[in-house]
């Protein structure tokens, strides 16, 4: 990757990472789906749900892809974002990993409520140890001054890293995930679009 690309990257990574602290404000919402069309700087949006939802783009607004990874990509010391889920014997067990550049280590740490279905929980936090059990590797993570949480990320958990993208691929059909801001009037507006131009959908 030219060192061009590496710091548009950056630049989508950490304005995404900022908008996504903003996020945790009540107004706030998260938009998954696909791509219906974007016309000019508006992004419409058939979302999960079953809605079709126009998302007003700001002035300078910026996407950025995500690309497969896997659990051996994950070390002690990186910093991760795991959605996680109770399981039936009472351990969290991840819905989706997030593998972040070491640039934005620390950027939203915590562990808050997350709504990627029912119960999850979103942990952001530093990979602290990694034990290998039968249902799957379990990642000790430590976050908000020395708190840890341990989840098990059970085989076929989808696992990503962030990439490059452009304008162009916001195509029709294209699975994105947004984190948009709704008006006092119900419109949505967002500066930052996450697409799955490299095989994989946003998982978040």
């Amino acid at each position: 990757m030219t060192l061009s690309k590496l710091a548009i990257l950056a630049g989508a990574v950490a304005g995404l990472v900022a908008t996504g602290l903003a996020a945790l404000a009540a107004d706030n919402v998260r938009v998954r789906g696909t791509v219906d069309k974007l016309d000019g700087t508006t992004l419409t949006v058939k979302t999960r749900e079953g809605n079709v939802e126009p998302i007003k783009l700001l002035d300078g607004w910026k996407v950025s892809g995500v690309q497969k990874a896997s659990v051996q990509d994950i070390k002690v010391g990186d910093f991760v974002g795991i959605a996680s889920a109770p399981t039936a014997d009472g351990s969290e067990g991840a819905l989706e990993v997030v593998i972040f550049p070491a640039a934005l280590k620390g950027a939203g740490e915590g562990s808050r409520p997350y709504d990627l279905q029912p119960k999850s929980s979103m942990t952001n936090g530093t990979v602290a140890d990694q034990v290998t059990g039968v249902a799957g590797p379990t990642l000790t993570l430590t976050y908000d001054n020395g708190q840890q949480k341990k989840i098990t990320i059970p085989a076929g958990t989808p696992i990503i890293t962030f990439a490059t993208a452009t304008p162009a691929d916001l195509t029709p059909g294209a699975a994105v995930f947004v984190i948009a801001q709704r008006g006092d009037g119900g419109e949505l507006s967002s500066a930052r679009v996450v697409v799955g131009n490299h095989g994989v959908a946003p998982p978040m």
